[in-house]
């Protein structure tokens, strides 16, 4: 299980960001020595803002990630190594197709890992070649991005901010697994595609329409 070897692993802080669930959740995180934390309001950059209130001062690189044993700690060192020793500001993991477990990830995933890094790199100039979940951010890196987004838009919403301050940036591949727990919000069904394209799709066009704003601003 992900908890376990995660809490092996001896991180300085884990937060579990239960955002609005009525399972047990908050006894399985609690059992495991985890900080819970809940957020009523759905969304998935809701949870992970919630989980941005909560980290301890003494916190300097903050990583993001699935609980759904999807990403694989043995990436973890991978994508913390170049914050923690000041190389980058954010590094995200890339879904190399060459790692990634057979079905891990659907169709409409991949469409959108690649229209997605393509209209970033008309719009801003900086080439990703993936939106991964799974990522690390130095804590004043975070704190400079400001993030907004409190629904689907949370990801891109970053790499196109972290683009725009001149953050220090990487992708490195890491592996992909099918997931082990639940079914997914997003890609599980058509609804759940519909409304991810959406939030994702008007967060980059909206940051495109204030892109002078921004940068007259700054």
């Amino acid at each position: 299980m992900l908890l376990p070897q995660l809490v092996s692993m001896n991180p300085a802080q884990i937060i579990v960001c239960d955002n609005g669930s009525t399972d047990s959740t908050r006894d399985v995180v609690h059992s495991a020595g985890a900080q819970w934390v809940y957020e009523a309001q759905r969304g998935y950059g809701a949870a992970c803002f919630a989980g941005m209130r909560s980290l301890a001062d003494s916190i300097d690189v903050v990583v993001f990630m699935d609980a759904d044993l999807s990403d694989d700690l043995n990436d973890l060192g991978a994508l913390v190594d170049p914050v923690d020793g000041g190389e980058y500001d954010l590094v995200i993991g890339a879904r190399a197709e060459a790692l990634q477990e057979p079905r891990s990830t659907r169709f409409p995933q991949r469409f959108a890992n690649r229209l997605f890094p393509l209209l970033i790199r008309w719009g801003w100039g900086f080439h990703f070649t993936d939106l991964g979940p799974f990522r690390a951010v130095r804590r004043s890196a975070l704190e400079a991005i400001d993030m907004k987004d409190r629904a689907f838009g949370w990801t891109i919403e970053m790499q196109i901010r972290a683009v725009e301050l001149g953050l220090r940036i990487c992708e490195v591949p890491v592996r992909c697994h099918k997931r082990r727990c639940g079914e997914s919000k997003i890609s599980g069904t058509i609804l759940g595609v519909a409304r991810a394209a959406y939030w994702i799709t008007r967060t980059c066009g909206a940051m495109w329409l204030t892109k002078r704003h921004r940068m007259r601003s700054s």
